[in-house]
């Protein structure tokens, strides 16, 4: 699995930083930097995160609309930010629903961060699910400890008027 490291999240100490030019390829480690390990999605999960088929995505890829690279067996696979990015811009192409005259709401939103904006006491984290962007409020705290950065997958849990932020179990 290939890996893009951003500034937040898990330290690392055998990494070099690439998505700051600026450190010079210098070990994150020795500037007191802390990074995340971005994931990359197969063209399964991708598509699932989107609410689309693998043979739409395909699609997609094959038009240049997003960036796919290949594993070292040979399968597609897309960047985590790339998705990110690539499910805002979906997200704002989607035409709005009709007008709903009954709902049954469901509370779990598997989807991926689109964006983690903090400070030193509070956060705020989009998660873009499928055509629903969600946003919570987090402390900084609890945005470290789960190592958010854009490209992550995430659970938005809807309880109420609050929204938990939860991590899928690895397997």
């Amino acid at each position: 699995m290939s890996a893009v490291w951003s500034r937040v999240g898990a330290p690392s100490t055998s990494r070099t930083c690439r998505r700051y030019p600026g450190i010079g390829g210098a070990p994150a480690a020795s500037l007191g930097v802390r990074l995340a390990h971005v994931p990359t999605y197969r063209m399964s999960q991708a598509a699932a995160l989107l609410g689309v088929s693998v043979d739409t995505l395909r699609r997609w890829a094959d038009a240049g609309r997003l960036a796919t690279s290949k594993d070292p067996g040979g399968q597609r696979q897309v960047d985590g930010r790339d998705l990110a990015a690539f499910a805002i811009e979906l997200a704002a192409s989607t035409p709005a629903p009709p007008a709903i005259g009954a709902q049954s709401a469901r509370n779990r939103f598997p989807g991926i961060v689109t964006r983690v904006l903090r400070n030193e006491v509070v956060a705020q984290v989009e998660i873009q699910a499928g055509p629903h962007r969600l946003v919570s409020l987090l402390t900084a705290e609890a945005v470290d400890e789960l190592g958010l950065a854009p490209g992550m997958l995430a659970v938005a849990v809807v309880k109420a008027t609050n929204v938990v932020v939860e991590l899928p179990a690895r397997s």
